[in-house]
């Protein structure tokens, strides 16, 4: 059974690609920092949709659960080696790291402080960086893995008043690129989801009106799901992209084009 570690998976895009990955046969890592009920909710979904699948809802032959929830903080170096540790220790090399964890930072660039700036680039640029270093070893020994970094239209073009967002984000798309190159020679493939107007609790924070503008200026006309943001990792994740690497794949509605 092949096995995944998706980072930030107690909701929006993580969730649902833990729960997407499970639906195709995958055992899952759940790995939170703070929202540790939702990390449990999405746990027990993906336990159910694993089973759902034909896998086993609680122990392999070997006596390891088929679903692990992590907690830990990959803005710390310590914390994610120690994740690292025991997910190899139980499963062995993993064949998909989704790295999704991350934060937004809506602030006019005068007004973002030093901490800000730290905050929003640990949480999603250094994270990434941590969790790929620390398993890199086992899949270059592996000579196999899949990488699918998540990262933002915003990422792409840069936003009004999320600089610092989008340079976090930016920085990701930069890490994908120069380690698919890096990692290729090793059978190991990086890839990057951006995603636009995806109805997290990111999204939440804005008002009807102005979703309504963004559903208005988004060619499809709506707001994207999750879910749609889950089905393009799993693709890039799995063997149908076999022959893909160091690409960014925008799921937007056409937002950016």
């Amino acid at each position: 059974m092949k096995s995944a570690l998706i980072t930030g998976a107690a909701k929006g895009i993580g969730r649902a690609a833990a729960l997407e990955l499970a639906r195709r046969g995958y055992r899952v890592c759940i790995h939170y920092n703070t929202s540790e009920e939702e990390a449990k909710k999405t746990a027990d979904e993906a336990l159910s949709a694993l089973a759902a699948a034909g896998g086993k809802a609680a122990e392999d032959g070997a006596g390891v659960t088929p679903v692990l929830l992590i907690k830990a903080d990959l803005s710390g170096a310590d914390e994610v080696r120690a994740l690292a540790d025991r997910f190899l220790g139980l499963w062995g090399c993993p064949d998909v790291i989704v790295n999704n964890a991350g934060v937004s930072l809506i602030a006019q660039i005068q007004d973002v402080t030093d901490e800000a700036w730290e905050k929003v680039l640990d949480a999603n640029l250094r994270s990434a960086f941590l969790v790929i270093r620390a398993f890199a070893p086992a899949m270059i020994n592996k000579r196999a893995g899949s990488v699918v970094n998540v990262s933002s239209m915003w990422g792409q073009t840069g936003a009004s008043c999320e600089a610092v967002y989008s340079a976090s984000k930016g920085g990701v798309i930069s890490l994908t690129k120069a380690l698919a190159k890096e990692l290729g020679p090793s059978g190991i493939r990086v890839n990057c989801v951006a995603p636009g107007c995806i109805m997290t609790d990111m999204m939440r924070e804005f008002s009807a009106e102005t979703l309504k503008e963004l559903a208005e200026e988004t060619p499809l006309g709506r707001i994207g799901t999750p879910e749609e943001a889950a089905k393009a990792i799993a693709f890039l994740a799995s063997d149908e992209a076999s022959f893909i690497t160091g690409q960014v794949l925008g799921v937007n509605g056409g937002f950016v084009i």
